[in-house]
């Protein structure tokens, strides 16, 4: 990694946080002061910035309105016990970022600008951080395609930008989830892989012809045979059948590889479960829970951290279970918060502090 710059700070007048209660705020809904921002011109990024968080001004032809080149990461820091802020694995979320914008034809943003801007935004507004339980400071890096014309091309101008938002417990109770066979996410050849805005649009019609059937998120499948497991909603799964774990595998690039998710099959090894990461079709999911077999299944991902899934419809075959007698993911919540709260020896090297 290239050597801290200093990043020019215009601080905010007054804070918004003075009054303000960070217990149990909604998801996404609150913003810290300050944001960083920097444009790719002319081939460097230049005009690196932080700034107090406010709206922008942007030219109806945008390419990123009209095309899509959009992408951005979910990262987050915590308070340990002695209230020092620490980030969760933040350079795995920098180098899958940069993935993404190679998929997108974007251009990668370089550490010093990702790293050293996401570092100073976060000790500019560390007051941001929540020190309730299950809460944390949710960071959000993102980039968009800036040239003021419409063309079907590659952009050549960009705009990075970081911004922050505390939050609570994302989803508070076990989900009823939907396998979902008729519409897909991701084909192999596509950009499942990639975090880019597309994906989560995309998926939006799904989910909510879910829940107008009184589930909460879509299980989606394969595209081709619909019958093997991807992704749940926004997050990757898992399967406890026996002692296994079993998680689809990325090698077709139809699913993100996620930081929690991969946080998690170190935790599962640990724990003396073994990880596997192959093709799950339902029928052996359907199989493994009419034998007794299948013992847990939930969701990981940044926002959501461990979500216990308490049904599966499938086929018109619902698979209920029973979250209270779980004992694999109720551990794993445990402990991923005991770690990045400070409770828990980080034993990885997970948590970065902010300096």
């Amino acid at each position: 990694m290239t050597a801290a710059i200093e990043i020019p700070i215009e601080p905010i007048a007054t804070s918004k946080l003075k009054g303000m209660n960070l217990e149990n705020l909604p998801f996404g809904k609150h913003f810290s002061d300050h944001m960083l921002e920097a444009d790719f011109i002319n081939g460097q990024w230049t005009n690196i910035s932080i700034k107090p968080y406010a709206p922008m001004s942007l030219s109806p032809s945008l390419a990123a309105l009209h095309y899509g080149q959009a992408i951005f990461e979910g990262i987050k820091a915590y308070k340990d016990q002695h209230s020092k802020p620490f980030i969760f694995r933040p350079y795995d979320n920098f180098l899958r970022f940069n993935a993404s914008a190679e998929r997108m034809q974007m251009p990668t943003v370089p550490a010093e600008v990702f790293m050293d801007g996401m570092m100073q935004l976060i000790k500019l507004d560390q007051d941001w951080i929540p020190s309730f339980p299950d809460h944390s400071l949710y960071i959000r890096p993102f980039m968009f395609s800036t040239d003021e014309m419409i063309g079907v091309r590659p952009s050549d101008t960009y705009k990075f930008m970081i911004i922050l938002s505390p939050t609570g417990p994302y989803y508070s109770a076990p989900m009823r989830i939907w396998v979902e066979e008729t519409y897909v996410r991701a084909v192999s050849g596509g950009v499942g892989y990639a975090k880019a805005a597309g994906n989560y649009g995309g998926a939006m019609y799904a989910t909510a012809q879910a829940k107008l059937k009184g589930f909460d998120q879509v299980l989606w499948t394969d595209p081709i045979e619909h019958k093997y497991v991807q992704e749940c909603g926004t997050m990757n799964v898992f399967f406890i059948i026996g002692n296994k774990a079993i998680t689809p595998g990325l090698e077709e690039g139809t699913i993100l590889g996620g930081v929690t998710r991969m946080s998690v099959m170190t935790l599962l090894s640990e724990m003396g479960l073994e990880v596997e990461e192959r093709n799950l079709g339902m029928d052996e999911v359907l199989k493994a829970h009419q034998e007794g077999s299948l013992r847990e299944v939930f969701g990981t991902g940044t926002a959501a951290t461990i979500s216990f899934i308490k049904e599966l419809c499938y086929k018109g075959d619902s698979l209920c279970f029973d979250t209270d007698k779980w004992t694999v993911a109720p551990t794993l919540k445990k402990n991923l918060a005991a770690i990045r709260e400070g409770r828990m020896p980080d034993t990885h090297g997970w948590m970065v502090p902010v300096s």
